[in-house]
């Protein structure tokens, strides 16, 4: 780590260029499988919904894999862990292309999103390493930039190629790409020794931390609420305004967090919460209007930034756990996603309007706040008890 006025971000750029590269090649080939969709079930001969299990599946895989491969895994060099999940990755897309069946499409893609959970975490973790503690927001946010990219270009450009060469070509692609990934994080990622101080004991050990248990539930419920309007209706307004909203909201979401985070991590988190909650509120008031829509869609992008933050949060609260609590960042994010899709369903089930789902979705972001401030009166109360007892025993 270099110092200087950039807090060695620039001495970092090639090292986080290759991991956002990688997370660029997770997120094209978790997003497209949305887009691909139809050509997955003609190639089944299946229904749309029983292949969109392949989806479900792949978000299993992301949940079941963050704890377990970061457990197994806790003694590597994160450099050669980021190297072996990402070529775990790359070979299980390849492999995939392969499924005859929906059973095997179902296992080839459940299996693709087991490192996926570990990665982003460890990735974040090398990030944020390499530079100055003031500069972590910022650089976790450029790691988290490829996965924003990926949903404005890399997913679009899989499923535009999948419509005229096979959604198994465009994995047979982004298998590729990761491949590529492999090498650059080589040659650009400083080496990291073998930490025989780590253990699976000691990962598990996260579990056993509150603060973890609220990062996790802010997670899984709070960012739930934007996947209330995503899931429903954000391929559909890009369908009329032939721009991924959705998508450039993230990348400017991601940019802009990643430097509100360094001045303020609290803040900045309470502020992604009110700024989703107010664009919820928006679609649920503008749902009638197209565009007034897609300026609410827009901004519900904009939210993504929780995501860095919270990434930033469990490093502080995590200790010594750090490769499994980074990792639970991701299934917990999962989690909302499915909460997130559930919710919207539900509403839209029983008869509600287009507009009840921002309703709902902003419900859970109100209540992911309250977990996030819940979280902080508690740290606040826990420390003063520390502080008497370690005051009473001198």
């Amino acid at each position: 780590m270099s110092g200087g006025n950039d807090g060695g971000l620039a001495a970092a750029s090639k090292a986080i260029l290759a991991l956002a590269v990688e997370t660029f090649a997770i997120g094209t080939g978790e997003f497209a499988a949305m887009g691909l969709l139809p050509q997955m079930a003609d190639s089944m001969h299946a229904s749309i919904p029983r292949t969109g299990e392949a989806i479900s599946a792949y978000a299993l895989g992301v949940v079941v894999g963050a704890p377990v491969v970061s457990v197994m895994a806790a003694q590597m060099s994160r450099r050669q862990l980021l190297v072996m999940l990402m070529a775990w990755f790359a070979l299980a897309n390849a492999l995939g292309t392969l499924a005859a069946t929906l059973g095997m499409l179902d296992l080839a893609r459940f299996i693709t999103g087991l490192p996926h959970g570990s990665f982003m975490g460890v990735a974040a973790l090398v990030a944020a390493g390499l530079v100055e503690r003031g500069y972590r927001g910022r650089a976790v946010g450029r790691v988290f930039s490829g996965l924003t990219i990926a949903n404005v270009v890399g997913a679009p450009f899989a499923t535009y190629a999948g419509s005229y060469f096979g959604w198994r070509l465009s994995y047979l692609f982004i298998g590729l790409i990761g491949l590529v990934c492999c090498l650059m994080v080589l040659a650009w990622v400083p080496y990291d020794p073998p930490n025989r101080a780590r253990s699976a004991l000691s990962e598990l050990g996260a579990f056993s931390r509150k603060q973890v248990w609220y990062v996790m539930g802010t997670v899984a419920v709070g960012c739930g609420g934007m996947f209330c309007v995503y899931t429903y209706f954000s391929v559909t307004l890009q369908d009329v305004t032939h721009v991924p909203l959705w998508g450039v909201g993230m990348c400017v979401g991601a940019w802009a967090g990643g430097h509100l985070m360094d001045k303020n991590l609290k803040w900045a988190t309470i502020f992604a919460f009110l700024w989703n909650a107010a664009a919820l509120g928006l679609f649920a008031l503008v749902a009638h209007s197209v565009w007034l829509t897609a300026l609410a869609v827009f901004m519900l992008g904009g939210g993504i930034a929780i995501g860095p933050a919270m990434q930033v949060r469990l490093m502080d609260v995590a200790a010594d756990a750090q490769t499994l609590a980074a990792s639970m960042n991701h299934a917990a994010f999962n989690l909302a996603n499915a909460i997130g899709a559930w919710l919207g369903g539900l509403v839209l089930a029983v008869g509600f309007g287009l507009e009840a789902t921002g309703w709902a979705g902003m419900a859970l972001s109100v209540v992911g706040l309250v977990l996030f401030l819940l979280s902080l009166r508690v740290e606040e109360r826990d420390a003063r008890k520390t502080a008497q007892m370690e005051g009473g025993a001198a």
